[in-house]
């Protein structure tokens, strides 16, 4: 999990008792959700969790319960071997999960320098990252899991502006990728998940309007 932590190097919490409304849990719950999936391969705890994923008849909401229904199927073996097609081996089937990648066709460009440049905007100093570049797709959603869960005093305006410029113009694409991938059933139904969610966060985002 990658660490926020503020220019005095302490965690950027917000002060006092903050309350969060259902939407905005809701959506810290997605985010996370996906920064798991896509930081590291689920154990068995994580699969039986997201077997028992409760869902509803929208859109999201069934691709939860496709999500839900493999989990219940597959073994930690096979969705570790599949982790490791998409994101380990760099193989026939590998993606490459950075911001940089998917803006400039190359690691380490320019959005990754305009993420660290945001990030110390925001009094962001130290993002302890694991050694992966912090544009990786899984540093974006845990940012927006804990700015929407309120762990981190960001406010809701950079918060959208953080979205439309760092994560719309390629997480979706990222996302579609993943999703059409091929032998990895799992990741594919990861990857439609977090393409309905880009798109009902844009739309959400698109709603709050400019100000």
């Amino acid at each position: 999990m990658t660490v926020f932590r503020n220019t005095d190097g302490a965690f950027n919490r917000p002060g006092g008792s903050v309350q969060i409304d259902e939407v905005d849990l809701a959506r810290a719950q997605e985010y996370a959700l996906l920064a798991n999936l896509l930081k590291r391969e689920p154990g068995d705890d994580l699969l039986n969790r997201l077997a028992a994923l409760a869902w509803d008849g929208n859109e999201l909401g069934l691709a939860h319960a496709k999500l839900a229904q493999c989990a219940a199927q597959i073994t930690p073996d096979a969705v570790s071997a599949e982790y490791f097609d998409l994101f380990g081996g760099l193989g026939t089937k590998g993606l490459l999960p950075y911001a940089s990648y998917y803006i400039t066709g190359s690691l380490y460009g320019r959005p990754l320098l305009r993420l660290r440049e945001t990030f110390q905007e925001l009094g962001l100093g130290q993002v302890e990252h694991d050694g992966e570049p912090e544009d990786h797709a899984a540093t974006f959603c845990e940012f927006m899991a804990v700015t929407a869960g309120g762990e981190m005093a960001i406010p809701f305006s950079s918060q959208r502006d953080f979205f439309r410029e760092q994560i719309a113009p390629w997480m979706s694409r990222f996302f579609a990728d993943l999703e059409k991938s091929t032998d990895v059933p799992f990741y594919n139904d990861v990857g439609t998940v977090g393409r309905v969610f880009m798109e009902i966060e844009r739309k959400g985002f698109e709603l709050a309007g400019p100000g």
